[in-house]
């Protein structure tokens, strides 16, 4: 028994040391609308989860300018989206088109 723990631990530490971390876990980031203004934006990768949360009484959507996402959000609703790909994404409010921003995604 004794040489298959070694074999096992020497596993587990080459995939430690050579292969990195064991992948990178997704972070939840909420962004919330209120005074007709997106919130900040933080610093995104792909496979994280974007909270969208209107605090405005107004109805809003964020709308991908390349059409890749389109969330429609009434007064005080949430939806959750998933960033699939790296990449810039600018998007904005189609009942407000001067509400705008971008999505910056690292791999």
């Amino acid at each position: 028994m004794r040489p298959l723990l070694r074999i096992l631990t020497a596993l587990v530490f080459a995939g430690l040391v050579l292969g990195g971390p064991a992948s990178a876990v997704a972070a939840n980031h909420d962004i919330i609308i209120a005074q007709m203004q997106f919130g900040a934006v933080p610093p995104l990768h792909v496979g994280d989860v974007i909270t969208w949360r209107n605090d405005d009484i107004f109805r809003h959507s964020v709308t991908a300018r390349d059409k890749s996402f389109d969330i429609d959000l009434p007064p005080k609703a949430q939806k959750s989206m998933t960033v699939k790909q790296a990449g810039k994404v600018d998007f904005y409010c189609r009942f407000h088109p001067m509400m705008t921003g971008t999505l910056d995604v690292q791999p």
